[in-house]
């Protein structure tokens, strides 16, 4: 019997492949998405620095007393919103993005949408 990895493995190795390609910059930050079942977390990576700009999460206040549950659209959708607004404060307009290893469908691709929408361009 051949032990195959498990989900988590495989997405660790396309994050790895992807991280290849991609780096934020200070002009051009990272913008590195992390979900789980529960949660959705989100954060402005420089690279070059070694350091998080900003970050939002579904684990917030603000954003969780408005939802029953951080695993869904919706979290997603608040998550992208806060940080597009948190990076337009710091002067960041154009970002990376950086899915993670995930499939762009989904959570990850509603966080997308809503940073769009409030203003970060990727």
């Amino acid at each position: 019997m051949i032990n195959k990895p498990d989900k988590n493995e495989i997405r660790r190795r396309k994050h790895v492949r992807v991280r290849k390609k991609i780096a934020g910059t200070p002009a051009r930050p990272r913008l590195c998405v992390f979900r789980s079942n529960s949660q959705i977390y989100a954060q402005l990576i420089d690279d070059e620095a070694g350091q998080t700009l900003a970050s939002a999460s579904s684990l917030e206040k603000d954003i969780k007393t408005l939802l029953s549950s951080g695993g869904t659209k919706e979290a997603a959708k608040a998550v992208g919103k806060l940080i597009a607004e948190r990076a337009i404060e710091k002067g960041i307009k154009e970002v990376v993005f950086d899915r993670g290893g995930y499939i762009f469908h989904g959570r990850v691709a509603t966080l997308a949408e809503a940073a769009r929408e409030a203003g970060l361009s990727f």
